[in-house]
């Protein structure tokens, strides 16, 4: 793809993540069902981690972009690397967890992830913005550029990292307010829980692991922007 192409894709795409992410962290507060968007608001679901995430992955990556159509390749190198620093360990492998972990949860019960009652407060192009259409927006960018993956001992322990943050996050909420973020948590003993986070990590690098081998089907080893 030329990079004026991918310059205008980034563009688009960043202007996307962050009307999506602006929209749902404008929902009236009276519009709030009581028992969502307590104690740590909007930033305690990953889903809405993500949209930060995604829309600072595509400006990192216009940036890039438009470096690289000015001819600024010395200051464009260390904005490549972090672009696809960003790519490998988060912004795929994070999207594709929220989509496919989301609609099978929600497929199974919604109650436990999404209460019907955010049905009159989220539109449901919101819903599908956050959940639905951040694994598409991921794929593209694997077909649309190859992405230099760090080393695999370092890839997976920024990435292990990240989700020990988010996890202690998660508990340090529950310690504060005595709630759960997702009502799913409510069902496990705390060595269940421990298992499923455990199983959740597993299941996060099994799709840096499918990132990076797509990459690397598509694009081979030495191709890289």
């Amino acid at each position: 793809m030329e990079i004026s192409t991918l310059a205008t894709y980034h563009c688009l795409a960043f202007v996307w993540y962050f009307f999506v992410a602006y929209s749902i962290t404008h929902i009236k507060t009276e519009e709030r069902p009581s028992e969502v968007f307590l104690y740590g608001g909007q930033w305690k679901y990953l889903t809405v981690l993500n949209l930060f995430l995604q829309a600072v992955f595509y400006g990192v990556s216009f940036l890039a972009d438009v470096l690289r159509l000015i001819k600024k390749l010395r200051c464009a190198k260390p904005v490549i690397s972090s672009r696809d620093l960003l790519f490998s360990v988060l912004a795929f492998p994070v999207s594709t967890f929220v989509c496919i972990s989301f609609w099978t949860l929600y497929t199974f019960n919604r109650e436990l992830v999404y209460p019907k009652s955010l049905d009159g407060v989220i539109p449901l192009w919101l819903n599908h913005a956050m959940h639905t259409a951040v694994l598409p927006f991921a794929l593209l960018e694997i077909l649309a550029l190859p992405h230099r993956y760090p080393a695999k001992k370092k890839g997976l322990i920024l990435l292990g990292f990240v989700a020990f943050l988010y996890t202690s996050w998660v508990l340090w909420i529950y310690s504060v307010t005595g709630e759960w973020v997702y009502p799913l948590f409510a069902l496990f003993s705390p060595p269940g829980l421990a298992a499923f986070f455990a199983g959740s990590l597993a299941i996060i690098v099994s799709f840096y692991n499918f990132g990076e081998f797509l990459n690397r089907m598509i694009w081979g080893q030495s191709k890289f922007s």
